[in-house]
């Protein structure tokens, strides 16, 4: 077991406070402008970026004690940049200078003994605490809605961010809670390790933001939530510290950790856990297959789910969602295969998966040098950039957003069919247009798949949130009659909160208001997310 003496690296390029990822990585005025012109009946000309010295914030309600004034802030800065997370209706809110959730403070805790005072004072003064890693939440899950307290702090965790200890004999890690993606994936790199977790937002989140959501990340098969990683976790709560035993597995009892994976702030803040690493991959390949069948590439993608060969990568796109990519224009579904290993060639493997693939109708796109990751890299760079293209969108009120979801296989087809014809008309009853809809397989399991939809379609200017809250809830409505999730993998928060309560079984959610009282009995944590906030005192 040894001490990481590794430096995290330097903090990334400054963050947009209104949108996705870095500031300066924003469409420029005459792109958004171009790319608003692709969606008849976008506004002519893009929203602009309000200054933050020019906005109203709300007056600040409470001040912090002298021996917690150096770990808060009121800067305007601040408090607009922990208002909202980065959904769409955060985004155009944003833009259309609306702060009136901003936070009256944003912690910055140094320590878990910060931590533990900060919980400690808001206990004792009735003040909200929001836990905050990057704010890339897309669900409502860092924005205080409620009108119950005295006053909210963002309870920032991004100077806990340090690799504290490796065991490389067990190929494990202990991270502390605020690291981002890059920084901890820098800390690991010099050892030969990797904890192999890359979310969209990977270079925008924490581990601690990853834990407390359950969140996805890249890989389809096998490993492909956190909670896979975890060994074990450390958790503040206002009654106490809890810490779980680090083990490979056990029988005993429920889970400690599972408790808090997936309890977003609600039940404690996650300080620190011990995560489960892999050796650095060597061995890479990748290749596409193009169907002419949507429901052929899905029965492909099922046998390859169950083939027990776990390829890193297996997106399915439909012929929307491939053209959007510019993976395909004519009318195609795109299969992105790709498999990496750190211990042996994987060229065998891959071509077992496009057989398999064709097998079901499949046509693998032309070999040669560089051409499967050339494919590959196209859909990568689109991934990666979809983000950016949704806020310039949103500054021409075009209403774009995603949903996503998880269903059995038996269900998939149906589901997929449903989404686009009952929502496809009900985008054309609130926009007027018949717009898009789309969708991806982000991850597959032998059981059944992960569809990710996305819909673009023109708004209305001043309108565009109220839109999309009729859409989403129409989708909710769909997922739900046809027995699937609310969320694979983008958490509750407040927006998916209707869906949840239909979901979860009602003893369960008794059970949970109870674990609720019983470590957060002032309910200053994160209030409203997951379950109704407890009273006060």
């Amino acid at each position: 077991m040894t001490d990481s003496t590794s430096t995290p690296p330097a903090s990334p390029a400054l963050r947009s406070w209104w949108g996705w990822g870095a500031a300066a990585q924003a469409l420029p005025d005459a792109e958004c402008t171009a790319l608003g012109a692709l969606v008849p009946g976008s506004a002519p000309t893009p929203l602009p970026v309000p200054d933050i010295a020019h906005l109203e914030l709300p007056r600040v309600r409470v001040e912090p004690p002298p021996a917690l004034a150096p770990l808060m802030s009121a800067a305007p800065e601040d408090r607009a940049a922990h208002t909202y997370g980065k959904a769409y209706r955060d985004v155009v809110r944003a833009l259309n200078g609306d702060l009136s959730a901003a936070p009256d403070q944003v912690a910055h805790p140094r320590t878990e003994q910060d931590v533990v005072d900060i919980l400690g004072w808001a206990a004792d003064e009735d003040v909200a605490v929001v836990p905050y890693g990057a704010g890339s939440s897309v669900v409502g899950g860092v924005e205080y809605r409620e009108d119950r307290h005295r006053g909210v702090v963002s309870l920032d965790l991004s100077r806990l961010d340090r690799v504290l200890e490796i065991d490389r004999v067990s190929r494990a890690a202990r991270i502390q809670a605020g690291a981002l993606g890059p920084a901890l994936e820098a800390q690991l790199r010099p050892h030969g390790l990797t904890l192999r977790h890359f979310p969209q937002s990977f270079e925008f989140s924490t581990l601690g933001g990853w834990l407390a959501t359950r969140a996805g990340g890249h890989y389809a098969t096998l490993y492909t939530h956190i909670d896979d990683l975890v060994e074990s976790l450390r958790v503040v709560t206002p009654v106490g510290i809890n810490e779980s035993l680090r083990l490979p597995g056990s029988g005993a009892g429920p889970s400690p950790d599972r408790l808090f994976l997936g309890s977003e702030g609600t039940l404690g803040v996650i300080t620190e856990a011990w995560m489960r690493l892999q050796d650095r991959p060597r061995h890479k390949a990748s290749a596409t297959v193009l169907f002419d069948d949507v429901h052929a590439a899905m029965d492909a993608v099922r046998a390859i789910a169950q083939s027990g060969l776990h390829p890193a990568n297996c997106r399915l796109l439909d012929p929307g969602e491939a053209a959007l990519a510019g993976v395909a224009r004519d009318g195609e579904s795109v299969l992105v295969l790709g498999v990496e290993s750190a211990h042996s060639p994987v060229g065998e493997r891959l071509a077992e998966l496009v057989t398999l693939a064709r097998d079901h109708g499949g046509s693998p796109t032309p070999t040669g040098p560089g051409t499967e990751d050339a494919a590959a890299g196209t859909w990568r760079s689109a991934f990666l950039r979809m983000p950016y293209l949704r806020d310039a969108l949103a500054r021409m009120s075009v209403v774009t957003e995603t949903f996503e979801t998880a269903c059995t296989w038996d269900r998939a087809p149906d589901l997929y069919e449903a989404v686009r014809r009952r929502l496809g008309h009900v985008v054309k009853e609130v926009t007027g247009t018949a717009g898009t809809v789309n969708c991806r397989f982000t991850h597959v399991y032998p059981d059944g798949p992960a569809p990710y939809f996305t819909v673009i379609a023109p708004g209305r200017r001043g309108d565009e949130v109220a839109m999309w809250d009729e859409i989403k809830s129409e989708a909710m409505r769909i997922l739900t009659d046809h027995g699937a999730t609310v969320t694979h993998h983008h958490a509750v928060g407040r927006d998916h909160r209707p869906g949840y309560d239909r979901q979860r079984p009602e003893p369960f959610a008794h059970a949970l208001r109870a674990v609720k009282q019983a470590l957060d009995p002032a309910g200053i944590l994160n209030p409203g997310v997951l379950v109704d906030p407890v009273a006060a005192g």
